[in-house]
């Protein structure tokens, strides 16, 4: 198990960060979704040990924060979402000074250094000065620096912010590959489709309390609406659907029907060959993780 809290809460004199989290979370690729002050920073705080709970346990890894949290720094990396590298460093520098402090000689940092940084891909800009650096490759010199000392778990802190939607989506696909090497990541976001599009397991919270948690498949459930692409022949679909009692209207060119269960999305297929219309796609939509948020936060729908 890659986390387990027990009734985690953490209150500040004015604010209770976090109330009561009870879950299990396995390893793999997990997103830690929520608004702004909704307690995702608190929560890699005491993920860290750099900050004590107010009551309950948290196990990280196997081990227990509480009782050596040296152990378990040892096998995290951690990329903060705010600016903290040092701008008169090159990231070469910068990321094979952090694999000396996880324990590495030297030489051996230095190779490391070289390695997971062509892995993010700064192999030609590595001994540039970090001060003349994108947004997108001060993010990525983060995250090489979180990855140097070969952590089991890496903790990644908004890691697309400010990033323009070419860089966001190479970060997400730079975060997808870390799966492929066995790396477990905790992805804090307030983002859904990145966590939609790359992790397996999500974990909700909002005001410090729990919304959701589970895998990222099974909280995407089937809506009912399938969409029948045929061509310029959309209109004819409809008022076949409409006679066979299916609820259906033409949306971006294509034709949407609401279904209720396999049988009538039998009978929206049956009907489109009965026309002898050419079908090029028909697909079931599923709910995004927004819907899955708003519905179980009890927000509108």
């Amino acid at each position: 198990m890659l986390l387990r809290l027990t009734a985690l809460t953490k209150r500040y004199p004015a604010v209770t960060a976090l109330d009561g989290l009870t879950l299990e979370v396995p390893r793999g690729l997990i997103g830690l979704v929520g608004a702004n002050g909704a307690g995702k920073s608190t929560m890699f705080r005491l993920l860290l040990g750099l900050t004590q709970p107010t009551e309950g346990h948290i196990q990280v890894c196997g081990v227990d924060v509480a009782a050596d949290p040296i152990e378990v720094r040892s096998r995290l990396g951690y990329m903060p979402e705010h600016d903290c590298l040092p701008l008169d460093q090159t990231a070469a520098d910068v990321v094979s000074t952090f694999g000396e402090l996880s324990g590495l000689p030297r030489r051996a940092a230095r190779q490391r250094a070289s390695d997971i940084l062509d892995l993010v891909g700064l192999d030609e800009a590595r001994f540039r000065p970090i001060g003349g650096f994108s947004t997108g490759m001060r993010q990525r010199t983060k995250l090489a620096q979180a990855l140097v000392g070969d952590p089991e778990l890496v903790l990644l802190d908004e890691p697309t912010a400010g990033l323009d939607p070419l860089g966001r989506e190479e970060m997400l696909a730079l975060v997808a590959r870390l799966g492929t090497f066995g790396i477990s990541v905790i992805m804090a976001t307030h983002l859904l489709d990145d966590v939609q599009q790359v992790c397996d397991h999500v974990v909700m919270i909002d005001a410090g309390r729990l919304v959701v948690a589970g895998e990222t498949a099974s909280l995407l459930d089937r809506t009912g609406a399938v969409t029948v692409d045929v061509g310029r022949h959309h209109d004819e679909l409809v008022a076949g659907l409409a006679r066979a009692g299916v609820a259906a209207a033409v949306v971006n060119g294509a034709v949407e029907a609401t279904v209720d269960g396999d049988l009538q999305l039998d009978l929206v297929r049956d009907v489109v060959a009965d026309l002898g219309l050419p079908l090029f796609r028909l697909s079931t939509r599923l709910t995004s993780l927004d819907e899955v948020f708003l519905r179980s936060a009890g927000g509108p729908e």
